[in-house]
């Protein structure tokens, strides 16, 4: 208080009424800060958990089983796709009696994976990844890892089955 002045030169500058200054203690704030803190942690455990609900597997003996008609009339060395749990799926005929079938989405970014019988192998044209058309495994690209394989079931009456998805 200098010059006469009756108010110190911050009151001047911040001129808050003394009925305003008790409109929020510092304890109300903080108990603010922890119920949105509480509410930020809820939902995002919420989120976390329907994430998990959704990537967990489906139990053993769930998967139903699919009858891939015309399986047998394939020329060698060709594929097709065919839809199995919602999923898109390649069947691969590798040989006279060899079959693979794999999802047909690649594991770097969800392109649909093509296959190339020249080099028997399966080719993501979004990247370049390169998976062994026999195995799933991957050859070459980013890919961080292999196409999730469909179990193949042959009956003795010579019919191919789709069984589950794995990986």
């Amino acid at each position: 208080m200098s010059g006469g002045r009756s108010l110190p030169i911050w009151k001047e500058d911040f001129p808050i009424a003394w009925t305003d200054d008790h409109f929020i203690t510092r304890r109300e704030f903080t108990k603010s800060l922890v119920v949105v803190s509480c509410a930020a942690f809820a939902a995002n455990a919420t989120l976390v958990t329907i994430n998990a609900r959704r990537r967990a597997p489906e139990p053993a003996g769930a998967a139903p089983r699919l009858l891939l008609p015309g399986a047998g009339a394939m020329p060698e060395r060709s594929a097709r796709v065919f839809q199995y749990q919602g999923r898109a799926c390649l069947l691969v005929r590798l040989g006279a009696e060899r079959f693979a079938a794999f999802e047909q989405k690649c594991t770097h970014l969800g392109c649909p994976v093509l296959y190339r019988p020249e080099r028997q192998v399966l080719e993501c044209p979004c990247h370049a990844g390169v998976f062994d058309a026999a195995t799933g495994n991957v050859l070459a690209g980013p890919p961080p890892r292999p196409l999730p394989t469909v179990a193949l079931e042959t009956t003795k009456g010579g019919e191919l089955w789709a069984t589950a998805i794995k990986g």
